[in-house]
């Protein structure tokens, strides 16, 4: 499985990026004109999904719904409470992180692969050896956009069972070991990039992603229901579970059939609550300076000259910060209208469907939009 985002400026290319998957137009009354809760209802009518989630802050009025099931024909409800898997939304956390450890002069913008890892990976392309921080995080690298197929395999397993700062130093000898598969300086999405981003993090500080991400992002904003992978237990339907396949739709229990290898964290492997969801992107849209200074809001969301991809969000045409994220067993799209008390997240436990991202990504551009 990979997570996948196709950069838009329309809201249906989003949905169009994962797995290849078409769109088929779905009539989506205004948003001005419905609840999430009216919303949720509409998406579990004219949808494959078995469950749904949207959350939307305007002008200070926080609007959470949800329905559906956990698990396609087992009958466990959805709550508003419920944890879901956000995909390539992380990458925006990853690059808040790194913000946050340069504040902390843990780490600096301009830092190299070479200088970071030349020490720990033996045989790195010397067109690499000088990518920063900048560029990975705004995909303009010329890395591919993940591993070999074969070589994910050896990288499977459960997180608590993987040794994460070895796997990570592997993954980035494997992703700066091959040739460029992009232009350097021109936007090419790559999931690798950002794990490449994760493990100078890692080697820097000494600690593994995860336990930076907890630390400088999950807890200092409060998002106690912040965490890796997909949610729940393998023994009971105590949350969400991700769904494969088409006509007849099935719960995948968690674990490592359920997810990306764990290795992939940094590029999109985060599951949290729609309520804190929307207090991450209101620390965005506010630029909340106890959390971050100015000068680096303003580098986590201005895209580079020309591009229209700042560090973990897309620019729609409007000016929004949208991103959305899937690991083809999830779907979920998330954005904020800069300066504004205005934020929306959707997000779904199956995406083999061919109506729900259009769905989504509607609603997500008419919440913003209002």
């Amino acid at each position: 499985m990979q997570t996948h985002i196709v950069r838009m400026s329309i809201f249906t290319r989003l949905y169009a990026g994962i797995a290849g998957i078409g769109l088929t137009a779905v009539a989506l009354p205004s948003f001005a004109d419905m609840t999430p809760a009216d919303w949720v209802a509409h998406a579990l009518a004219n949808t494959n999904a078995p469950g749904v989630a949207a959350g939307v802050i305007s002008d200070g009025d926080v609007r959470i719904a949800s329905g559906g099931l956990r698990a396609a024909r087992q009958g466990a409800a959805i709550s508003d409470d419920d944890l879901w898997h956000i995909g390539s939304i992380t990458k925006s956390m990853t690059a808040t992180l790194v913000a946050r450890l340069v504040e902390a002069e843990e780490i600096r913008w301009d830092d190299t692969v070479g200088d970071i890892l030349g020490d720990a990976i033996a045989d790195i392309n010397p067109v690499f050896a000088d990518l920063t921080y900048v560029d990975l995080l705004t995909h303009r690298s010329g890395l591919g956009a993940n591993i070999p197929r074969l070589s994910s395999l050896s990288f499977s397993g459960a997180l608590a069972e993987r040794d994460m700062m070895a796997d990570r130093l592997r993954y980035a000898e494997i992703v700066l070991g091959a040739e460029p598969e992009g232009e350097r300086g021109a936007f090419a999405y790559s999931n690798a990039g950002y794990v490449v981003a994760g493990t100078m993090a890692q080697q820097s500080t000494g600690q593994t992603w995860e336990a930076l991400m907890q630390s400088h992002v999950f807890d200092v904003l409060g998002l106690a229901s912040a965490g890796f992978g997909a949610p729940g237990s393998t023994e009971v339907v105590d949350q969400p579970r991700g769904h494969r396949g088409n006509l007849w739709v099935r719960a995948v229990a968690p674990g490592p059939a359920a997810d990306n290898v764990p290795a992939m964290g940094p590029g999109g492997t985060v599951h949290i609550s729609v309520d804190d969801m929307l207090t991450y992107l209101r620390a965005h849209t506010s630029r909340d300076e106890g959390f971050l200074s100015a000068d680096s809001w303003g580098r986590l969301h201005t895209p580079p000259a020309g591009s229209d991809y700042a560090m973990g969000w897309a620019i729609s045409d409007e000016g929004w910060l949208i991103h959305n994220g899937s690991n083809t067993l999830w779907y979920a799209t998330a954005g904020f209208a800069p300066g504004q008390d205005r934020v929306a997240f959707f997000a779904t436990n199956y995406a083999g469907d061919q109506t729900i991202g259009q769905a989504m990504s509607d609603a997500l551009q008419q919440a913003l939009a209002d």
